[in-house]
């Protein structure tokens, strides 16, 4: 699998230029350039919608005491979806789009989440066993 990956890195740049040459001809260089800067914009705009709305479900999931390790893994993938939207090419923004897809994401976190192991040490005050908050009261003029 690693080197599956490595030969894909390898061979991402000369698949890209590839397409640069193909789109370049059949709709003009500008009209590439644009397209290049249009599809980089509209991802930063995605990604800042989608990634605003997960972060609310992770504050939302950690009130309830729960661990949001789904959240986290699809706000992995959404960082990625942003680099890859970055990246100048058409391919790697394909990639990118499709990484917005809430399904597709769902889809590859099962998949990665058969090896993963999520270990916390993160306990909110109000969970069953602790006695809240630790602090400590000082007066105006101990602390000085």
């Amino acid at each position: 699998m690693g080197r599956l990956i490595l030969l894909a890195i390898l061979l991402m740049p000369f698949i890209e230029i590839a397409v640069f040459i193909w789109v370049g001809g059949q709709i003009g260089i500008l009209a590439t350039l644009a397209a290049i800067v249009g599809t980089a914009a509209a991802g930063i705009a995605l990604l800042r919608m989608q990634g605003i709305g997960l972060i609310l479900d992770c504050q939302q999931m950690m009130a309830r005491g729960e661990v949001p390790a789904r959240q986290f893994g699809e706000a992995m993938l959404l960082a990625l979806a942003g680099v890859l939207l970055l990246i100048p090419g058409f391919v790697t923004d394909a990639i990118g789009f499709i990484l917005f897809i809430p399904a597709v994401r769902a889809a590859i976190f099962t998949a990665l989440s058969r090896n993963m192991v999520v270990v916390t040490t993160y306990r909110p005050a109000n969970y069953p066993g602790t006695d809240g908050p630790k602090s400590i009261d000082l007066d105006h003029d101990s602390y000085r």
